[in-house]
């Protein structure tokens, strides 16, 4: 199998394709990536436990948004790291095809709610 065999990957854009054995753009801040993760599981869970508790709604959707403004941070940091790695690093051809999809992953993140 030569090194320019594409795998198929699961994702909204159809012509997304990853060469084996290269890695993704955030893997230098794969790390940081994880952790903020997981202080954004950690809200959710206190999320959780507020409605348990019966709190008072606006209290609710203060958390909510809190958790909901901590994801958009990491959604930009990979959006930074593919614009920095993947795109400017792709080949000459594929250029395009990588601008296209950074612009569709923050169509979708504008288009959220």
């Amino acid at each position: 199998m030569s090194v320019f065999h594409f795998l198929r990957t699961p994702t909204d854009t159809p012509s997304r394709y990853v060469r084996l054995g290269s890695m993704p753009g955030y893997t230098a801040t794969k790390d940081q990536l994880l952790k903020r993760l997981s202080r954004v599981q950690g809200q959710v869970r206190g999320v959780a436990r507020m409605v348990e508790d019966d709190r008072y709604c606006i209290d609710v959707l203060t958390q909510i948004a809190a958790a909901q403004a901590a994801l958009d941070k990491v959604a930009l940091g990979l959006l930074d790291d593919h614009a920095k790695n993947c795109v400017v690093d792709a080949e000459p051809g594929e250029r395009d095809e990588k601008t296209e999809e950074l612009m569709a992953a923050v169509g979708r993140l504008l288009k959220r709610g």
